[in-house]
């Protein structure tokens, strides 16, 4: 026999949790820009050249137009974008190529795939890119052991926020090493906004690479990216490495290449992506502000990303440090707001890469045992926003 105290309770029991908060928020972008893609593919669909269509041609142009950069190339993975960089600059045996410590395994596999070896850096834990100090060491220590030739540096914009490049251009000039910026979390991002001296992602570097994943800030609908160049005849020889390098002629092979060309459909998704990337890119700023102001009074037991002067910010991961990070993410977990870690070991630690570790780099430890990565995306509600800071100020109390 069931009491009525025993329905009282089974009802309570069954009302409903409240609804997950969006992480990436490419459902509600979907909804959005559906049937302009569909359109696309359509016509895709109609002329039959699924790789490096006019869609791509198109794409390019519009990259180009956007960054200031010389050329731009759509490729089909940001990992071969910053692959074709090395390759292009003859990067492989005996060479040395400088890559952040605390980042996607990405950066520093590209160094592998050319036959150089990389070398770890520490960064900055306030704006999680490479140190300048830990940089200058690594490359003065790489030069007194002499078994390397110190060649490329591969800086990261994490989470957005583009490196110092006005700083790290003329120090990589001076020491003859190839600078590559690893935009892949950071296009939309630009320095001196404001300023009749703006520069967006892309033109910061002889070299940038950038990823369209699809939770990038730019995403397409599958593996995609693109490599920028600032010199033309460079620009030349990543379009023949990007298809098995050609020449100029049919089959004719003038060096070693790979299979980097994108497809037409995803070109096509980020061509609709682009009409509404500005309008994006502000939202996530008004996300990123309402965080910042959100956990303003809880200094000391949170620490937001910084909102540098003059300085977009792409805003891929809106990442705070806690120390009780752990506990935090398990209580937010319970309250319907998911949270990840970016990244929950340094690329000196992992297994694939300890051959190659020369050092502590105790930033980047500490770093991965802090970093929470919030909800952030640009369809992102003021309710979902407040409930984030909610559970979050909740978990710290």
């Amino acid at each position: 026999m069931t009491s009525k105290v025993a329905n009282t309770t089974d009802h309570a029991a069954a009302e409903p949790a409240l609804e997950p908060v969006p992480f990436v928020g490419l459902s509600e972008q979907g909804v959005r820009l559906r049937a302009r893609i569909e359109e696309r593919f359509r016509q895709i669909l109609d002329h039959g050249r699924y790789v490096m269509g006019p869609e791509v041609e198109e794409l390019e142009q519009r990259l180009r137009q956007r960054s200031g950069a010389t050329r731009a190339l759509a490729v089909s993975s940001g990992t071969d974008a910053l692959l074709m960089p090395l390759m292009a600059e003859g990067v492989g045996p005996g060479d040395a190529v400088f890559v952040p410590s605390f980042t996607f395994t990405a950066t520093a596999e590209v160094a592998l795939l050319c036959g150089a070896e990389p070398v770890f850096v520490d960064v900055d834990r306030s704006t999680y890119n490479l140190d300048f100090a830990s940089l200058e060491r690594e490359y003065e220590r790489v030069r007194a052991e002499g078994r390397l030739r110190p060649k490329a540096l591969l800086a990261v914009d994490l989470f957005g926020l583009p490196a110092d490049y006005e700083r790290l251009g003329p120090w990589c000039a001076s020491n003859d090493i190839v600078l590559v910026a690893d935009a892949a979390q950071s296009f939309g991002g630009a320095t001196g906004v404001g300023g009749p001296d703006a520069v967006e992602v892309g033109a910061m570097a002889p070299y940038t690479a950038t990823s369209f994943y699809p939770a990038k800030p730019l995403g397409g609908y599958g593996d995609g990216g693109a490599v920028f160049a600032m010199d033309p005849e460079r620009a030349a020889e990543l379009s023949s490495i990007r298809q098995h390098g050609y020449g100029e002629r049919a089959y004719e092979i003038v060096r070693v290449g790979l299979n980097g060309r994108l497809d037409s459909l995803q070109a096509a998704v980020l061509l609709e992506k682009l009409e509404v990337f500005d309008e994006e890119l502000e939202a996530r700023e008004r996300v990123a502000r309402a965080y910042t102001d959100g956990f303003a009074d809880l200094e000391g037991r949170i620490r937001c990303p910084l909102h540098p002067q003059g300085v977009r910010s792409a805003w891929a991961q809106y990442t705070v440090q806690l120390d009780e990070r752990d506990r935090v993410q398990r209580e937010l977990r319970a309250q319907g707001v998911p949270s990840v870690v970016y990244y929950p070991l340094p690329m000196h630690l992992q297994p694939a890469y300890a051959p190659y570790a020369a050092g502590a780099q105790p930033v980047s430890e500490e770093l991965c045992g802090r970093v929470l990565s919030l909800p952030m995306n640009p369809y992102q509600t003021d309710e979902h926003t407040e409930r984030v800071i909610a559970a979050v100020r909740s978990a710290l109390a």
